[in-house]
């Protein structure tokens, strides 16, 4: 062949596929360290299919748990951990364990029982007692419980190397498994490293002996806990002193009684501002004819959601009516908006303050996270220390549970505006006032009305709760029946809160659309 016929084109390419290999093996190198040859191979042969390729790691195999944890694979890590501490706690268990543990303290305290019919027996049969045969029953069963359970043990006790050959075969499978899939796994983590860093590689020592340690404390603690119960109080029980809560219990209680005393004015005043609002809304919506209300909301929800909709809320309003919910609906309704229009009121300034300001969103964040995720019974309690039970209690429970998602969703449609649009408007000579009441408002709107939404929906789910502290409503209906086993009236009146829910949320969504 001349030299004419030779391609640059396919030499160039050559010697960039060749250069690309010894790059990717020098890469290799710097994130396995060890034995690089080995991982070069396996990683050449798992790159070369979209598909999970299997290879054996034996030393992943061996260490298993301790290999992923040093090799910062956690998330492979944990569940083979869980797995293995299984099959070591099994294997332990039937070796060493005392499986009839159980069955033998069923029959110390059986005995004890029996030891006191027995006399009790005896006692009978001295005084000619019509109860010789009450006690000699009694006495036989207990016998017969005893010899049941003993068998028990007996049989419990001759399973242990069952128990063991168990624990052994699953520890068998998890190595293997293991084996197979860590080449698999450590790849993917490479591909990671090439793009960032950051991602550690090798085998740092301290990373090897902590995940040594680690995994070495769980398999021991929980084969002495599983393997001989109750003899390591330490594994059973948490170490504490009941001293500790009776304190904190004190502690609490002079804080929140401090608090009582030195706010009361502010707490009055607060408590005058909601029930005046909610006296309002009860006038409008308990005290109004049934049919303006009715009327007005199907109108609402024609405009906002269409006239399907709107035959549907006419539907769900008959119904609360015909059945005689319709006072305790709307009274319901009135708490609902009560708290809903203060959430509202407050969480829309906060969200769009906190929106262009990270650090103090990142400071109300754990404190809206603990709003939202603590128990509803458990605020409760401060609350009625602060505003006694009755419907401004509940007001503030109902605010407190739902006020949060419009603060988050009025922060997330802010942010989302894109910067792009605003760059144009300040270019043009907008104003901040004209910026947010133009740009960012619109443009974040079905954020915050989702927020709205949401809002309005938790605090719905509030309205039976709500119920224990004093709020008249649907709410007292389903807690009623809840006392009393009233299947029916809990059914009906539930349904009455979902027909109330579906009617918010569709002239809500409705607007939004």
């Amino acid at each position: 062949m001349s030299t004419s016929d030779v391609n640059p084109l396919e030499d160039t390419e050559s010697e960039a596929a060749l250069a690309y290999a010894e790059e990717r093996r020098e890469n290799i190198r710097a994130f396995v360290r060890t034995n690089p040859d080995y991982y070069i191979r396996n990683f050449d042969k798992i790159g070369a299919s979209s598909r999970f390729t299997p290879t054996f790691n034996l030393m992943a195999g061996i260490f298993g748990p301790v290999w992923f944890g040093a090799r910062g694979l956690w998330t492979w890590a944990l569940p083979f951990l869980i797995i293995e501490t299984l099959a070591f706690v099994q294997m332990a268990r039937g070796m060493f364990g005392d499986l009839a543990s159980d069955a033998m303290a069923r029959i110390a305290s059986i005995e004890g029982t029996l030891e006191l019919r027995r006399k009790q027996l005896e006692a009978a049969i001295e005084a000619n007692s019509d109860k010789i045969d009450v006690y000699r029953r009694t006495v036989e069963s207990l016998e017969e419980n005893i010899g049941g359970i003993r068998a028990e043990a007996e049989a419990m006790a001759g399973q242990g190397p069952s128990i063991a050959l168990t624990g052994l075969a699953i520890l068998l499978i998890v190595k293997a498994v293991q084996a197979i899939v860590a080449n698999w796994a450590l790849e993917a983590r490479f591909s990671d490293w090439l793009s960032d860093r950051s991602v550690r590689s090798a085998l740092p020592v301290q990373e090897i002996v902590f995940s040594a340690i680690f995994m070495a404390l769980i398999v021991t603690a929980a084969m002495m806990h599983y393997s001989f119960p109750g003899r390591f109080s330490l594994l059973s029980h948490f170490p504490t002193d009941p001293n500790i809560r009776l304190t904190g219990i004190t502690w609490v209680e002079e804080f929140i009684a401090w608090c009582v005393r030195n706010s009361e004015v502010f707490f009055d005043v607060l408590t005058i501002g909601i029930r005046a609002l909610l006296d309002a809304l009860e006038v409008i919506l308990v005290q109004t004819p049934w049919i303006v209300i009715a009327s007005l909301i199907v109108l609402l929800t024609w405009l906002t959601a269409g006239i399907r909709t709107a035959i549907y809320s006419s539907a769900f309003l008959a119904y609360m009516g015909l059945l005689g919910f319709w006072e305790a609906a709307m009274t319901t309704l009135a708490l609902l908006g009560t708290a809903a229009c203060l959430s509202i009121v407050i969480g829309i300034p906060l969200g769009m303050f906190a929106a262009r300001r990270p650090r103090f969103y990142a400071f109300i964040q754990p404190i809206m996270d603990f709003m939202q995720t603590m128990p509803a019974f458990v605020f409760m309690v401060p609350v009625i220390a602060f505003f006694g039970v009755g419907k401004p209690a509940a007001v503030i429970v109902t605010m407190i549970f739902g006020g949060t998602p419009v603060v988050r969703l009025t922060v997330l449609g802010l942010r989302g505006v894109p910067e792009s649009v605003r760059e144009a408007a300040i270019s043009f000579g907008a104003n901040k006032w004209y910026l947010l009441t133009k740009v960012d408002l619109p443009l974040a709107a079905p954020s915050i009305r989702a927020g709205i939404n949401q809002t309005i929906m938790l605090s719905l789910a509030m309205v039976v709760v709500a119920s224990l502290i004093g709020a008249k409503g649907l709410g007292e209906d389903v807690l009623e029946a809840l006392q009393y086993a009233n299947v029916g009236q809990g059914i009906l009146a539930g349904f009455s809160i979902l027909f109330c829910a579906m009617i918010l949320d569709r002239i809500v969504q409705g607007a939004r659309k």
